[in-house]
This record gives C-alpha cells, sequence and structure tokens, in this order.
C-alpha cells in the first residue's frame, strides 16, 4: 500500500509541471544571499518536476513574508535539488538546505531562519530537520543552529502516508512548525474530497497565506 501510494505521489509530480509552468519562479543564489546579510532568510524546497526556483508555493510565501515583515529585511534562497519524479533527489536537497544555512549562519550571526518545502520539497525539509524519512538520507542542520530556525512549514508533506507530521516526529522543531495536508490530498495521506485538485491547491486556498502570517509571528517572538 506504502509503494502504491509512492507511486501515486510520482503520477501527481507530473501534474505540477503543468502548474508551474504558468507560475512566476522565484529564483536566489547563494551569491545574492551572501551580499547582504539579512534579519530573516527563507529557505524553501520546490515540488517535484518544478523549475528550478522557489515554485509554486515558495514564490507567493516569500512574498507575503515580505509584506508581513515590512520593517525587516527578508531573503530568500531556493534549495538547489533535482526536484526529480522518481522521489530519490529529496537526500540531496536536504543535504543543499543544510549546507546553506551553515554557510549563511557563520556569515550572518543574526540572521534568522524560516524553512519549508512542498511536496517532495517538503521531505527535503523533514531530511534537513532529522526526520527518517523512506524518501533518503542527507545531512542534517546542526543542532546549535536550531534556535536561530524560528518556523518550519510543509506543504502536502509525504510524511503523512507514514502516520507523522513533524510535530510528532521532531521534539526540536515540532513547536515552530506549520503544515498543511488538504483533503483529498493523497501525496501526505489527506483523505476525503476537496475543492479542487487537493494537491495543487496550497498557493490558491489560503495556505500560503496561513503559513506567511505564522512565519511573521514566529520571527516577531524570537
Amino acid at each position: 500500500m506504502l509503494h502504491n501510494r509512492l507511486r501515486k505521489l510520482t503520477l501527481l509530480a507530473c501534474a505540477v509541471v503543468g502548474l508551474a509552468g504558468t507560475a512566476t519562479v522565484g529564483t536566489a543564489s547563494a551569491a545574492t544571499s551572501a551580499a547582504a546579510c539579512s534579519d530573516l532568510e527563507i529557505v524553501f524546497a520546490r515540488g517535484s518536476g518544478e523549475a528550478p526556483g522557489l515554485g509554486i508555493t515558495g514564490t507567493p510565501l516569500v512574498s507575503d513574508v515580505k509584506s508581513a515583515l515590512s520593517s525587516a529585511s527578508v531573503s530568500s534562497y531556493a534549495v538547489n535539488y533535482a526536484a526529480s519524479y522518481d522521489q530519490t533527489s529529496a537526500g540531496p536537497g536536504a543535504t543543499d538546505m543544510s549546507n546553506h544555512i551553515k554557510s549563511t549562519a557563520a556569515a550572518c550571526p543574526d540572521t534568522k531562519f524560516a524553512i519549508g518545502g512542498y511536496s517532495q520539497g517538503a521531505s527535503v525539509t523533514d531530511i534537513a530537520i532529522g526526520i527518517r524519512t523512506y524518501l533518503g538520507t542527507g545531512q542534517t542542520i546542526p543542532t546549535e543552529l536550531a534556535p536561530r530556525v524560528v518556523a518550519v512549514i510543509a506543504f502536502g508533506n509525504p510524511l503523512g502516508l507514514y502516520g507523522q507530521t513533524i510535530k510528532t516526529a521532531s521534539p526540536a522543531y515540532g513547536p515552530k512548525s506549520l503544515e498543511f495536508c488538504n483533503r483529498g490530498d493523497t501525496v501526505c495521506g489527506g483523505t476525503g474530497t476537496g475543492p479542487g485538485y487537493g494537491h495543487l491547491s496550497y498557493a490558491t486556498d489560503g495556505s500560503v497565506d496561513q503559513a506567511a502570517a505564522f512565519i511573521a509571528k514566529q520571527y516577531n517572538a524570537s
């Protein structure tokens, strides 16, 4: 049953490409991030099949957080990984996420982070914060940097297929996490039916707005 669901995840990823093609893809690079230290950096991993960048959920999320934190400087980094259809790239993605946070944290001692991902990108995030998954292994964010991560966001997280959430699986990051799994989204174990196509509607159903408000609240409280 689990393998069938993971195969469905791969098929659903194909549908993301069609939507991603109509979205404005945000981009960021380590060089851009290093040019000036920001108060908050959003490190986000796109979903399977999306073009390199922040993707269909990460792009509006960054925009909304910048609006919500107008008095703070907010930068972004798009995790550099393959986001492959076969779901084998989450481990390398986690390594890139972790390495980027380590290097930025060293260069910018006052910068805080909000991290997250969509679909396979959520698995990237899971692995980076030390949660074991069936989608690979990779380097994790050093324990001493955990306090500088103010929020963890996941949309359509495959972790739900195993009956887990970040809140239940991570004592360190669970209390500052927010996850979205729509009704009918079989990628994250969502049951029933929902309006539209559950896995593809996070960018337009208010989930991104809620996530941005959560990040802003967490940052202001940190």
